[in-house]
């Protein structure tokens, strides 16, 4: 199984991949802190049984090597032995709003980690 993440302050959109074709949103998890989200990001992957990590990483824009310092910080803080990739995530949380109104219940950062991993299975 494939597993996408969207790093994101308040949430960590999820998206799942069974057989590497078709994208699939799941729950996101709520961020409390750093900690607390990378566990339940590690619990997460083991309960999916996750051979393969896809992260979004902003490319282009002022902060990007700030954002991608944090993002792969967070990453090793992952309890996580399979592949981790990452893939561009520009204008994801663009294409997630086109297709979801509400952007405060979750789904939003989910259907954004849906885009991502759709990103990396066409590529």
């Amino acid at each position: 199984m494939i597993v996408a993440i969207d790093v994101g302050l308040r949430r960590i959109g999820v998206a799942i991949s069974l057989e590497g074709k078709i994208a699939i949103p799941s729950t996101p998890i709520l961020r409390k802190n750093r900690n607390q989200a990378a566990r339940d990001v590690s619990d997460m992957l083991k309960e999916k049984g996750a051979k393969n990590l896809v992260v979004g990483l902003p490319k282009g824009g002022s902060s990007e090597a700030e954002m991608e310092r944090r993002i792969k910080h967070f990453i090793s803080l992952l309890e996580f032995d399979g592949e981790i990739c990452y893939q561009d995530e520009s204008y994801s949380s663009v294409e997630a709003s086109e297709l979801v109104s509400n952007k405060r219940d979750g789904k939003f950062d989910s259907i954004a980690a849906m885009i991502i991993l759709e990103r990396f299975l066409n590529r």
